[in-house]
């Protein structure tokens, strides 16, 4: 008898053939899937493994594997890549371990945990592991933001009173949105352009400068075209807001108002009296630290970046007389803010990075 064991037999069905026959001719079939397939149908032919090696160019081992594996498990035979070596040395667990490291105190002495912190106090797992896994996680340990959650519990009633005004505002009414700008202030220093060892020029300012006092701006930017109106204040009081209240409501006599406004105590005493004697006048506010949904906050950002930013005045009549000009100009070519977001969500953050 001889000691060479019987070559493992396969016997195809139709459809089983077809498609077999079909991955070989395909040319968008892997070429180790071509490979595989014309192992099996030449099996099923009753080749030896040694005439298949041959044949498909593979050695004799590779073609017996392929008609073992495929007599087993089918189709399903042919998608393994067999023995993948030793197994992971990291799994699914470490990264849970590493995202509940983040959610404990960091060391002693450190603001925040780094990747060498993280891997030394794992102890069994590579800091470049570490670092590949938080890429993965879209976790940036450098990154900073700030952020300003609101914990309003009628936030949902608020947000949809005010994107309402924007998106679908009352006939024969004005709606505006009022805040201020505190302590804006003059400083004095020194301007000019630097030029760079590598030939780059760049504007820029001194480090030094001189305090030359502050001032209040209150600003209302009108919804439909906006434009804005502005007044200078020493302070911030509710006399001075009511003052500039006054200089709008003698702006647009006869008008039904409608103002959008933030939760300052100086907009929103106990008992107004100033509402009841202006009936014509209704202020709607913002939920609480939801300022942002002020429009004139949009402007008060146009204003920082394109008049104050970088600028020097030596004094505070210089630079009032500095944003009255730029608000003149803004209001000859000002055009509304296109508000397309109708719905605004009260998001929660996440809490802890386990919860990733």
């Amino acid at each position: 008898m001889s000691g060479i064991p019987e070559a493992t037999a396969i016997i195809l069905t139709t459809a089983e053939r077809t498609e077999l026959e079909g991955l070989v001719r395909s040319t968008k079939t892997e070429h180790r899937l071509r490979q595989r397939a014309r192992i099996v149908l030449l099996a099923s032919e009753g080749l030896a493994s040694r005439a298949i090696g041959r044949a498909v160019g593979c050695t004799t081992g590779t073609a017996s594997k392929w008609r073992v594996r495929y007599a087993e498990k089918l189709f399903g035979g042919l998608d393994e890549t067999g023995d993948r070596g030793a197994e992971p040395k990291y799994t699914a667990e470490t990264g849970k371990r590493i995202l509940a490291l983040l959610d404990q105190p960091k060391p002693k002495g450190y603001a925040r945990w780094s990747g060498p912190l993280l891997a030394a106090a794992l102890g069994d797992v590579d800091v470049q592991y570490v670092w590949r896994f938080l890429r993965a996680q879209k976790i940036d340990l450098a990154g900073r933001k700030s952020w300003c959650e609101s914990n309003d519990p009628e936030f949902a009633a608020k947000a949809a009173d005010v994107v309402g005004l924007y998106m679908a505002p009352p006939e024969n009414a004005i709606v505006i949105c009022v805040d201020e700008k505190p302590s804006i202030q003059a400083l004095e220093r020194a301007q000019g352009y630097l030029k760079m060892p590598n030939g780059r020029a760049l504007g820029g300012h001194s480090h030094d400068y001189k305090r030359n006092g502050t001032s209040t701006l209150f600003a209302a930017f009108e919804v439909a075209t906006g434009k804005v109106t502005a007044a200078h204040k020493k302070r911030r009081r509710r006399i001075e807001f009511l003052d500039f209240m006054n200089d709008i409501i003698a702006a647009w006599p006869d008008t039904a108002i409608h103002v959008v406004l933030d939760n300052l105590n100086t907009h929103k005493p106990r008992n107004d009296r100033w509402l009841k004697l202006h009936p014509n006048v209704t202020f709607h506010f913002t939920p609480t630290r939801a300022s942002w949904l002020n429009q004139v906050e949009i402007w008060f950002s146009i204003l920082q970046a394109k008049s104050l930013c970088d600028e020097s005045f030596t004094s505070v009549k210089q630079l009032r007389d500095h944003i009255d000009n730029f608000i003149d100009d803004y209001n000859a070519n000002a055009k509304p803010f296109v508000w397309t977001k109708s719905e605004v969500h009260q998001k929660r953050l996440k809490a802890r990075f386990a919860d990733q």
